[in-house]
């Protein structure tokens, strides 16, 4: 499978699972759990995700990034999988009662026993998925996303309609691992770790200690805003924090996030092949900023009608929220592929250091605006996105040896982008309607025009991400429409 064929595959698993979820979270807020139920299950899960992230050990990026995987690398590297996520899984477990008594809420105990015992599924997903990455198979990984979403979706709102509250989400992430690991093992034939053995695990055992390192650090910075939120204000903050920062995480990566399994992959080709890095990094970032930073720029502008429309008036406090928040995803997406990159490059080391930097900003930053409430704390994911990109940017430019020039007229162009896109919502507020009071009709159209500018100032600033857009489209209508103009079989 091509490049651009597996980021077709991967969009599409993206697009349609982002469907699913995103019905699905309606459906629920809407009408069946508020910001306390919510708040609750973020804090269990953001406390078991501290924890289960460990789980992977780096086994995924081993295998798919591995110049030569043979049976034996494989087959201890199940191994170690399974033997490492399920004492990880077990810790989980017995983690469950001083969570519940952290935090002073015995409701907390069955949510997060129920979270952790999904991540014992974990382990038999894990490889089965990481042979069809490597192998390019993203019409598997479209099956096992789709999957997994719809089991997920079904569970939690069933059981949300039938009164759980935050134990129907609870049980929602549980069927979702349990589906992600039969689709995968079918996928992939069945893989079972035999023979059981971890005998020459010890070059996976240093680059997973290392990226257990990344993992660790990195799951301190990701959770600790529904942490610290939790015990500093409470369960209905951390709902409305999670309202917010997940919508616009969802919206993300449903622009985006897809592809990132693409060109892992892609760029560990290059890599063996001998080819530089820098110019195609500089393409990734074209394409990445073309898409993302106009989307989310559109979400920040349209962050309270979104909100009204979508989860009804209780829930309008995230809105502000959700505006800082998707501000900072724009930073994030403007030097993407952050870990995968200098792992494929050998500065595991190096990228343990900005990575705890990293998270100290975040950590930092938390503390030092949550004492204004919940939007203090969405407040400082923006202040921390403008850290992040001075940490990563001078050592990702050492790693791969991009031209910062180059880089700065992407981001100048996608930029120019990003304004052509929001002009005409805030257009509609000032001559139409306030955000206040703008239904979706209004938001629609101008959403719809805010389109046509952008792609217009794609195609009049010779964007690199406009010629790659409308060749994506024309093998998507390749793809799905017949040819007209192959020649009829002749029968004599």
């Amino acid at each position: 499978m091509s490049v651009r064929a597996a980021a077709i595959w991967a969009i599409s698993a993206q697009y349609m699972s982002f469907a699913i979820q995103f019905i699905a979270s309606v459906v629920i807020a809407r009408w069946f759990i508020g910001p306390d139920d919510l708040g609750l299950f973020s804090i269990a899960f953001a406390a078991v995700q501290m924890i289960a992230l460990l789980q992977d050990f780096g086994v995924t990026r081993y295998i798919v990034g591995e110049a030569e995987l043979d049976q034996r690398k494989l087959a201890s590297a199940f191994a170690l999988s399974v033997t490492v996520a399920w004492s990880v899984a077990a810790v989980a477990l017995l983690a469950a009662q001083p969570i519940a008594r952290f935090y002073g809420d015995p409701r907390l105990l069955p949510i997060t026993a129920i979270i952790a015992a999904s991540y014992l599924m974990v382990p038999l997903a894990i490889v089965p998925q990481a042979l069809r990455q490597r192998a390019l198979d993203f019409r598997s990984n479209t099956m096992i996303e789709i999957g997994a979403a719809a089991a997920n979706a079904v569970t939690a709102i069933i059981l949300a309609w039938r009164g759980h509250g935050a134990l129907a989400l609870a049980w929602g992430a549980f069927a979702q691992q349990g589906a992600r690991m039969a689709i995968s093992q079918w996928r992939n034939g069945f893989t079972l770790p035999r023979p059981f053995s971890l005998r020459g695990s010890a070059p996976l055992l240093r680059f997973g200690g290392g990226n257990s390192a990344l993992v660790l650090i990195g799951a301190v910075g990701m959770r600790a805003p529904e942490l610290v939120i939790g015990r500093m204000i409470g369960a209905v903050a951390v709902g409305l924090f999670s309202r917010a920062s997940g919508l616009a995480a969802q919206l993300r990566t449903l622009v985006s996030g897809a592809v990132a399994g693409v060109f892992y992959p892609a760029f560990a080709r290059l890599r063996d092949s001998g080819e530089p890095l820098g110019p195609p990094y500089v393409r990734v970032v074209a394409a990445y900023t073309a898409v993302t930073w106009p989307a989310m720029a559109g979400i920040a502008a349209l962050a309270e009608p979104i909100i009204r429309s979508l989860y009804g008036e209780r829930w309008l406090a995230a809105s502000p929220m959700l505006a800082w928040i998707a501000l900072a995803q724009m930073c994030y997406v403007a030097l993407p592929l952050h870990i995968e990159l200098p792992l494929l490059t050998g500065r595991m080391r190096a990228l343990v250091v900005r990575n705890s930097l990293d998270t100290l900003a975040s950590i930092v930053l938390l503390f030092a605006f949550a004492p204004l409430g919940v939007i203090g704390a969405a407040l400082s994911r923006f202040a921390h996105g403008l850290c992040w990109i001075a940490i990563y940017f001078g050592f990702l430019r050492s790693c791969l040896g991009f031209a910062p020039r180059a880089l700065f007229g992407v981001w100048l162009k996608s930029g120019a982008a990003t304004l052509a896109a929001v002009a005409p919502v805030y257009a509609g507020y000032a001559l139409w309607h306030p955000a206040a009071s703008a239904g979706m009709g209004q938001v629609m159209l101008t959403a719809l025009a805010g389109v046509g500018g952008w792609l217009a100032a794609l195609w009049l600033t010779r964007h690199p991400a406009h010629a790659e857009i409308v060749e994506t489209l024309l093998h998507l209508r390749g793809a799905v429409l017949p040819r007209r103009d192959r020649p009829r079989e002749s029968h004599g």
